[in-house]
């Protein structure tokens, strides 16, 4: 080890001094100033030097390659084979048939008619497929964005007062969604996302898990006026409020046996070979309760029925890279084209990709297939619906979210770092208690600060060596490490900085 004080060698094993040595340091090449920001911008923006690929090709083939970047199934489409779409039929119809009662019930959580959130997994989807990296995400409306579209545009415009401006709200929303996205993509900023901590997005999702299934109560119960507000104290005043008047028996009955076999059907699904059922209970759920309103003609009761009608993870699995500023071009060329086809904002869904990986999906095309699908059943069986109880979508969308609350994720924080747990905590509370954007500003406020406090406070250790190697490590880890005499070894688990500079000589 060099003594940065004194220029000397010592020989940290036996504390002996040895003639000094000098390494001569090269001075690197002069710059411009407008050179050295160019390299800080590359280095920043581009270090995968997505250009690469162009370097030294004739212009006929790099048009090619152009086309290949900007629509990957022209790529992957070459080597396509009749095997392969065997597993991706299956895939996209047992997807399709998760998707429509989903896309029905997300599109009430958005303050939406049913027929929109079946539009949002027709176009969408096809466009996604041109042109995302993903094998295996499933495009589609989903709860959690469903319902930030509804809490934040209802304070903006009544949907049910005046609808047509709500629907235009709703569009445009979907509209700058995907001009973010597009921005975030084209100017590879998707890096961004990645300071969202896990923690901040556990609790985010499980907030909003229980404020979607509250908000189910008024369809499950059959309550006719209910409270646009969504935190728990307003919801269960709203509920309680209207127990001896409000409630229908018939509704409840249809609704908790249905949800019921939903949530036993997902049970018996997290089993490989039979995540089918899972897949497919959604949709036996509307067939068969709608064939029950209409043959007991249950909607004379007081049964409402409706008047008209998440990759990384999945890449990992299957050793295939995905570029995050690729998947953030193709989000947000779908949703500005969706905001101009009926559609409102669709995302990569969890719990279809989920379904969709292990249907054995091999590219892209089931979300072809499950995009055609939908648009068959809007031409032919839409009318139908009418006759689909409120309930049944309500246990659909509660027994869907319920996913979204992993409580073993909670634990785990809890055991690795208390801060974390904070922040999950705080975005979870803030949900629940609050409102959906007041728990994702808590989120993302907690992330940056925990970032923050890292970059300011970073963590030190004293090293010592371990009995018998020539190893160093924190000996509050390792208590038979032992400090060497005369010497203090400190290890900074941070870069050092102007802001943390003289925390650290104070350590």
């Amino acid at each position: 080890m060099v003594d940065c004080l004194g220029g000397k060698e010592m020989d940290i094993n036996n504390n002996t001094e040895s003639l000094p040595y000098v390494h001569k340091v090269g001075l690197p090449p002069k710059q411009t100033l407008f050179k050295e920001i160019t390299a800080t911008v590359k280095e920043t923006l581009f270090s995968d030097d997505p250009l690469r690929q162009f370097k030294d090709q004739p212009r006929s083939r790099k048009f090619i390659l152009g086309i290949q970047t900007l629509f990957p199934i022209f790529e992957w489409g070459r080597d396509y084979s009749f095997s392969k779409f065997k597993g991706d039929l299956v895939a996209g119809l047992t997807i399709a048939s998760l998707c429509i009662p989903q896309d029905i019930g997300y599109a009430q959580l958005a303050n939406l008619k049913p027929q929109y959130g079946l539009y949002s997994s027709f176009v969408p989807p096809l466009v996604y497929a041109f042109m995302g990296s993903s094998r295996d995400i499933a495009i589609g409306p989903v709860a959690v964005v469903s319902l930030l579209l509804g809490t934040l545009l209802q304070d903006e415009i009544d949907p049910s007062k005046d609808p047509i401006n709500y629907l235009r709200l709703a569009f445009t929303a979907t509209f700058f969604a995907g001009i973010t996205q597009l921005t975030l993509g084209l100017f590879r900023l998707g890096f961004l996302i990645d300071f969202l901590s896990h923690a901040a997005i556990v609790g985010f999702m499980a907030g909003a898990a229980i404020t979607i299934a509250l908000q189910q109560l008024k369809g499950l119960l059959g309550i006719a006026y209910f409270t646009k507000k969504t935190d728990i104290v307003s919801v269960m005043r709203s509920v309680w409020s209207t127990v001896h008047h409000g409630w229908n028996w018939q509704t409840i009955v249809i609704g908790v046996s249905f949800l019921a076999f939903l949530l036993l059907a997902r049970h018996i699904g997290k089993k490989k070979k039979l995540f089918w059922i899972a897949a497919i209970a959604p949709l036996v759920s509307v067939i068969l309760s709608t064939l029950l309103v209409y043959v007991t003609h249950a909607d004379k009761h007081g049964v409402k029925t409706e008047a008209i009608a998440i990759g990384r993870t999945f890449a990992s699995m299957k050793d295939y890279h995905i570029d995050g500023n690729k998947e953030m071009v193709a989000l947000g060329t779908m949703n500005v084209v969706g905001s101009m086809t009926s559609c409102y904002v669709a995302t990569g869904s969890f719990s279809r990709s989920a379904v969709n990986f292990m249907a054995g999906c091999n590219t892209a095309v089931p979300n072809i297939v499950m995009s055609l699908v939908v648009l068959l059943t809007l031409e032919l069986i839409t009318p139908l619906f009418k006759y689909t109880p409120n309930a049944i979508l309500s246990s659909i969308v509660i027994s869907a979210v319920i996913g979204l609350i992993d409580i073993e994720a909670v634990i785990l924080i809890w055991r690795i770092d208390k801060f974390d747990f904070v922040a999950c905590m705080g975005a979870f509370f803030g949900v629940v208690f609050s409102s959906v954007e007041i728990g994702l500003l808590i989120a993302v406020s907690l992330s940056f600060a925990k970032i923050l406090l890292q970059v300011t406070r970073p963590r030190t250790a004293i090293l010592g060596k371990l009995p018998r190697t020539t190893v160093y490590r924190n000996i509050q880890q390792y208590p038979e490490a032992s400090k060497v005499q005369g010497i203090l070894i400190v290890r900074v688990d941070s870069a050092i900085y102007f802001s943390n500079s003289n925390y650290i000589k104070e350590r």
